[in-house]
């Protein structure tokens, strides 16, 4: 869930400065896209907007309809769709199981980032 934390402060304690200066860029760049403003969730995702999910099992619980941390290793984006065509053309990223990993901003072309953002947002997005 969505809590009431600062993410500037959140962000302010990402220890390298690049890896930083990314989360902030990229946390613009979502809330510019999406409409949405930026909140925490589980303490270390920064996340817009809400997805409600419930499945079969009658299990069913609420996350941001998309999100991302800033991760010691590369930026995690989560909630992407699964778009090849934008993927190709996105730049240097590798992927996880349902995640995007990104080492650096300047290494994605940002347009289409923000492309995969608007995408994931409209879809998921019950707020």
């Amino acid at each position: 869930m969505a809590d009431d934390s600062d993410v500037a402060a959140f962000l302010s304690t990402v220890p390298d400065a690049q890896r930083r200066a990314d989360a902030e860029r990229l946390c613009a760049l979502a809330a510019d896209v999406t409409g949405a403003p930026p909140a925490l969730w589980s303490g270390s995702i920064i996340g817009f907007g809400s997805h409600h999910y419930r499945y079969e099992s009658g299990r069913e619980g609420d996350t941001p309809a998309i999100g991302f941390s800033p991760r010691k290793q590369a930026l995690v984006l989560y909630y992407l769709p699964d778009d090849e065509s934008l993927r190709a053309r996105l730049g240097s990223h590798t992927t996880g199981k349902s995640c995007v990993y990104v080492k650096r901003l300047a290494d994605v072309d940002e347009e289409v980032l923000g492309e995969l953002i608007r995408a994931a947002f409209q879809t998921r997005n019950v707020t």
